[in-house]
């Protein structure tokens, strides 16, 4: 009796590969290369159970008041952005108030000179006090055309020699309108006046040579008109530097030139 032959177990694709150099083979995926790091430098691995995305238990507390901190703001903080915002809005209306004044209004500074100067009381032929009196003629022009002038007490003039006050005296009350030209004369005395040695031999040189320099310093209130709106009291200082040729009651001014300056407050 012939014996039963039994099918052989068909050879695996990977054995069969093995022993058939010709089969085709599959391709192997590429593998990532992993980054080698640079010489010097630690690679710390963190096992996925320790990467938090949100805080852990123990710290979310502190981690909610911190988050509240930043994001929330102070009463003072929104006081100051209040304040800090009305100041610049007050100044841009004062800016443009100004420019408007000024295109409306166009206004001008007043113009002053010294035009005559009479001097008496100079006895320089000795060292002893002199009680000097000067009468001086000042001019005051508004070029302004709706701007007016309000000359108010309390003004003061002084004369000086070398820093010396010499004599002093006030200028008349008187109210100045728009484009025009006031002339008036204040009468100044000294009483007294102690020169010193160097003071006094420097002024009978400058009587000698017929050029006496003095500085003229003057003090006004005043107080402007614009329409029928009156401002504050406004301090003008008015300096000149004087130049006569002789100390006399006819003295001639040789030269003259005149500063003009306002104190607002």
């Amino acid at each position: 009796m012939a014996d039963r032959v039994h099918p052989a177990d068909s050879p695996s694709s990977d054995t069969a590969s093995s022993h058939n150099p010709d089969a085709p083979s599959k391709p192997t995926p590429p593998q990532p290369e992993k980054p080698v790091p640079p010489i010097g430098t630690y690679v710390i691995q963190i096992p996925k159970d320790q990467i938090y995305r949100v805080p852990p238990p123990e710290n979310a507390r502190r981690f909610e008041k911190l988050t509240r901190r930043k994001t929330r703001r102070s009463p003072c903080c929104c006081c100051l952005c209040w304040l800090l915002s009305f100041i610049a809005l007050l100044v841009v209306l004062i800016a443009i108030s100004a420019g408007i004044f000024y295109l409306v209004v166009r206004p001008k500074s007043p113009k002053y000179s010294v035009d005559n100067v009479s001097i008496t009381g100079f006895n320089i032929s000795s060292s002893l006090a002199i009680s000097p009196e000067f009468d001086v003629t000042v001019r005051a022009e508004n070029p302004n055309k709706k701007i007016s002038i309000y000359y108010e007490k309390d003004s003061s003039v002084n004369i000086y020699y070398s820093d010396v006050k010499l004599c002093s005296g006030v200028l008349p009350v008187f109210y100045q309108p728009s484009k025009n030209v006031t002339v008036f004369q204040t009468a100044l005395s000294g009483s007294g006046i102690v020169l010193g040695s160097t003071v006094h031999e420097t002024l009978v040189n400058a009587q000698n040579q017929g050029q006496i320099p003095f500085k003229l310093k003057l003090k006004a209130p005043v107080r402007i008109k614009v329409g029928s709106v009156k401002t504050w009291t406004i301090t003008v200082k008015v300096s000149c530097d004087i130049t006569v040729n002789k100390l006399t009651a006819d003295a001639q001014i040789l030269s003259k030139d005149c500063d003009f300056g306002v104190k607002l407050w």
